[in-house]
């Protein structure tokens, strides 16, 4: 398979933070919040120190001063990292007052370096909210985002496509999706050239994160590093990984060289550079989702041709061709591809429309 472009990027800058606080991703940031929400909950027995009304929203009792309600979210953020594991010191920069609610700046320090973000919290201090999202802002349609209803003749051409998918490493929905593209090329490789396997992420303080934890922020570079370092194994290790989830396996049956690995996951200027080229066009294409496809820079959707078998994604691909190579005329299976880790290629768990 070819190895991708690598752009040049600089990672953490002070214009790069300044952009991530006035510039953001609404969506991406609710699903941080509620993400957070949810981890905070299991830790919390449900917000057991929250007082709840009808509809179960927490209630203030009274007003707090800024500083106050700001100490009090970050009681609450050291919480959150002592229960992760992670040792992270937060210091209260400043407070204001903005929209009926107070904004705050902290510092965040650990091994990895510093970082300065702005939150907000109520005034009774009860709701922390990481992002505010201005109502002001109206969302647009996005150019280039396809329609329901799409079909092969309307999606974008070019003369050597790409279908990007976005996915997380122990998503059961990312998994399922890289099953069916795993099919895909063992039976016309001649494909390979044209997928592209993309992770949804961020990077914190000079670490690669991921929605579900550090185990999958590690397999996700792990993979990254070995797609762009032994292309030729990328496959053949997707290939053993979604049966089992087993790593350190995989790496021994592919024959994947593991200094050449563990050189390019320990290197900013390697395994962070190309995480970060994924992240960055994860960002532009609004993606919140795994798994999600990009076609020729278009958001397309598989379940208007099919669903999540190897026989609608194929189909899916070469729509995409200006010339439709005659590879495309092979018939692959249509049987829906088993989600989360299977020896099989289905199962009865084989589901339709999942995304993490």
């Amino acid at each position: 398979m070819e190895a991708s472009e690598k752009k040049e990027e600089k990672i953490e800058t002070k214009e790069e933070k300044k952009r991530f606080v006035i510039k953001f991703n609404p969506w991406k940031a609710l699903a941080i919040f509620f993400g957070i929400l949810f981890v905070a909950s299991l830790a919390t027995n449900g917000f057991s120190g929250f007082k709840s009304g009808p509809t179960g929203l927490a209630i203030g009792t009274s007003t707090l001063s800024a500083e106050q309600a700001a100490n009090k979210a970050i009681d609450w953020l050291n919480s959150y990292f002592k229960a992760a594991g992670q040792n992270i010191d937060i210091k209260l920069l400043n407070t204001s007052e903005v929209s009926g609610m107070y904004a705050f700046t902290v510092e965040f320090s650990s091994s990895q370096g510093n970082a300065t973000f702005t939150y907000y919290v109520t005034k009774d201090g009860e709701l922390f909210l990481p992002q505010a999202i201005p109502t002001s802002e109206l969302i647009q349609a996005q150019p280039g985002t396809q329609e329901a209803g799409a079909t092969c003749e309307s999606l974008p051409k070019e003369s050597t496509p790409k279908l990007e998918a976005f996915v997380v490493s122990y998503c059961p929905y990312g998994i399922q999706m890289q099953r069916v593209l795993a099919e895909i090329i063992k039976n016309i490789p001649e494909l390979a050239n044209y997928i592209k396997v993309r992770y949804l992420g961020a990077v914190v303080n000079g670490k690669v994160t991921a929605m579900h934890g550090d185990q999958e922020a590690t397999e996700n570079l792990r993979q990254i590093c070995i797609r762009e370092e032994q292309p030729n194994k990328f496959w053949d290790y997707i290939s053993c990984f979604i049966k089992k989830g087993d790593s350190a396996g995989c790496l021994d049956s592919t024959g994947i060289d593991k200094t050449k690995l563990e050189t390019c996951m320990s290197d900013s200027n390697k395994g962070i550079k190309y995480a970060q080229e994924d992240f960055s066009l994860q960002d532009n294409y609004r993606v919140t989702g795994s798994p999600t496809l990009i076609l020729n820079g278009q958001r397309v959707s598989e379940f208007n041709f099919g669903g999540r078998s190897a026989q609608a994604v194929k189909t899916l691909l070469c729509c995409g061709f200006t010339d439709m190579p005659s590879v495309c005329e092979q018939n692959l299976t249509t049987t829906q591809a088993a989600t989360s880790f299977s020896e099989a290629y289905s199962s009865s768990s084989s589901g339709s429309g999942g995304q993490c």
